[in-house]
């Protein structure tokens, strides 16, 4: 068992394209986005004003011993870090709070994407990376507005106000001040590059450790019966250990840049405090100045060593946006143009000239022509591949013809409405699938409109009553996840009620009861005929027996129809059925 590994490569850190896009998503909130970015200037004005207010209390009042100045200047230097306080508040919680919002609507519009894709996306993509993209791609993006772009700008613009201070009040000291800037930006920019390419090794790992647990613990029971358990685990350790590299490697490069950074600031604080304490001496410089400086220095390199983690949290939210941008404008959905809905249909079902394939290629049907008229039970049989299920998909429109005409009641399928479509047609498969939730909710599927009384109604209908009314709870029993706490049998009878409980026109069967013993499928089949009266039925099954009764069956090999009539007249034949029939006999007199 293998799983494709994503290997997705970061692009370049500001992806205008993605920005725009993303921006779409700022648009409802665009009062709050502006009063952000007008916090962000009130902060990097107020920056640079603690250490000027600092340097004019220690040159204009220390120095000439004015009290009560000094008193006033600290006052207003309190009620300056007090809405210094405040705006930082306003900035912090403005942002994360935008980021929170803004996810919440991406990840909303993602999964509505997803719920309209075709089945086909699905069966070609995996299911946990699918996962990542609606769980961690989209936390990732929260980063972009509360971390990233937000706090790039204010950082950037801080500097650019404590530079123009710095100038105005002495510019020779500016200049020695920046004498280690250089240092600072190459390494800043080689920390930048290699965290990127570690952090988007971490993503890739991330999506690969969800694909790979997502599919082995689902397939949980194959890997168990056929004693794969050690094998999988060195595949899962080969992984995890991929992703444990890619984390270390971020680590060490954070390990030697914050001290690197420390060292060159150091440095520029020493030359600043030498150059400085010189003109002190010769009266050149105020003791108020350099003190400022010294503060400047400070508020000057944070962002500076800061900002590398801002750009690469902007890559990983421009990474995680084309990922998610990618199914977004993803165009494999099933188009919704009908707009034929109505109340009740009879149930006529025509296939002309039907041609299909899963991928353009090799043909699973060929020429299909078949007539199901209403209150009819047609079955298909055939060997595995023949088409069987492929024919019901395309009645519901879960896959779309390539060529042909697929009616009911003599409009194409495509002409109505997806959801009117679909509730005419009640489908029980033979791979039945239950939520984690109550048996009730497993049936209604959240339904308001169907009572508790037409569950019940329906379960009686198909013999399933008694043993829901033996659980603990009975409607109310939860069946954890996939059903885990049922049998089979009596997954399958909840799958009927489920069908039933809809009242659909059309009723298909797919090896509805192949998963039931003998017993449990006697016990249904005459609740099967009840439930087919008055309704086109379509069944497909592998045990003959159950389909003698079948007004015609359809029998298909290789995508094409072969044979044609009742259960009598084909027997008569001695054709392609006829061998299945003695084949099937033989298999039962041996068992």
């Amino acid at each position: 068992m293998g799983l494709e590994k994503e290997n997705v490569k970061s692009g370049d850190i500001i992806d205008t394209k993605v920005l725009k896009k993303l921006y779409q998503f700022v648009t409802p909130y665009k009062p709050r986005f502006y009063f952000l970015v007008l916090l962000t200037l009130l902060l990097a004005v107020l920056a640079p004003s603690r250490p000027l207010l600092i340097q004019i209390a220690v040159d204009d009042y220390v120095a000439m011993g004015d009290a009560e100045g000094l008193l006033r200047i600290m006052y207003f230097l309190l009620g300056l870090l007090v809405l210094h306080a405040l705006v930082q508040f306003g900035h912090t919680y403005l942002s994360g709070w935008l980021g929170q919002v803004i996810i919440r609507d991406i990840r909303i519009k993602l999964y509505r994407h997803l719920l309209k894709m075709r089945l086909k996306y699905f069966d070609k993509t995996p299911i946990g990376r699918l996962v990542t993209r609606n769980i961690s791609d989209v936390e990732t993006l929260s980063d972009v507005f509360s971390q990233g772009l937000a706090e790039i700008i204010g950082d950037l613009l801080q500097l650019v106000s404590i530079l123009a201070v710095m100038f105005y009040v002495d510019w020779k000291l500016t200049l020695v001040s920046l004498c280690t800037l250089p240092l600072l930006v190459v390494s800043t920019y080689v920390f930048k590059e290699k965290v990127k390419v570690s952090f988007n090794d971490v993503r890739n790992a991330v999506s690969n450790l969800n694909s790979f647990l997502q599919e082995h613990i689902t397939g949980m029971n194959i890997i168990q019966v056929f004693n794969r358990e050690e094998r999988e685990y060195e595949k899962f350790k080969a992984i995890n250990e991929e992703h444990r590299r890619a984390h270390l490697k971020s680590v060490l490069y954070y390990s030697v840049y914050y001290p690197v950074a420390e060292i060159i600031q150091a440095i520029g604080i020493g030359l600043v405090v030498w150059y400085g304490a010189t003109g002190v001496f010769d009266l050149q410089i105020k003791v108020g100045v350099l003190i400022s400086f010294i503060m400047y220095l400070q508020l000057f390199f944070r962002p500076i060593r800061m900002i590398a983690d801002r750009f690469n949290t902007l890559q990983m939210g421009v990474v995680s946006s084309s990922r998610i941008f990618t199914i977004l404008e993803n165009s494999e959905q099933i188009p919704n143009e009908g707009n034929h809905a109505p109340e009740k249909i009879k149930g006529n079902i025509s296939f002309e000239k039907v041609w299909f394939a899963y991928d353009q290629e090799d043909w699973v049907l060929k020429d299909i022509n078949l007539n199901v008229r209403h209150g009819e039970t047609v079955a298909l049989v055939g060997a595995t591949g023949a088409g069987k299920s492929s024919i019901i998909n395309l009645i519901s429109r879960f896959y779309d013809i390539n060529k042909g005409a697929i009616k009911i009641d003599g409009t194409s399928v495509s002409s109505y409405e997806l959801p009117t479509l679909r509730k005419h047609v009640g489908v029980v498969l033979q791979d039945v699938f239950l939520f984690s939730d109550t048996i009730l909710q497993n049936i209604t599927l959240g339904n308001p409109e169907i009572s508790r009384e037409q569950v019940m109604h329906a379960a009686e209908l198909v013999g399933a009553r008694k043993f829901i009314e033996r659980l603990p709870g009975g409607l109310d029993y939860d069946v954890r996840e996939r059903g885990g706490t049922l049998s089979v049998g009596q997954r399958q009878l909840i799958s009927f009620v489920r069908a039933m409980v809809y009242d659909p026109e059309i009723i298909i069967l797919d090896e509805a009861t192949s998963s039931v013993d003998t017993e449990t499928e006697e016990l249904i089949q005459e609740a099967i005929e009840k439930m087919m009266e008055g309704r086109t039925s379509i069944i497909i099954a592998h045990r003959l027996s159950t389909i003698q009764k079948a007004s015609k069956i359809i029998v298909l090999n290789k995508g094409e129809i072969v044979e044609e009539g009742t259960h009598e007249a084909l027997l008569k034949h001695g054709g392609y059925y006829s061998q299945l029939h003695q084949m099937q006999l033989k298999s039962m007199a041996v068992s």
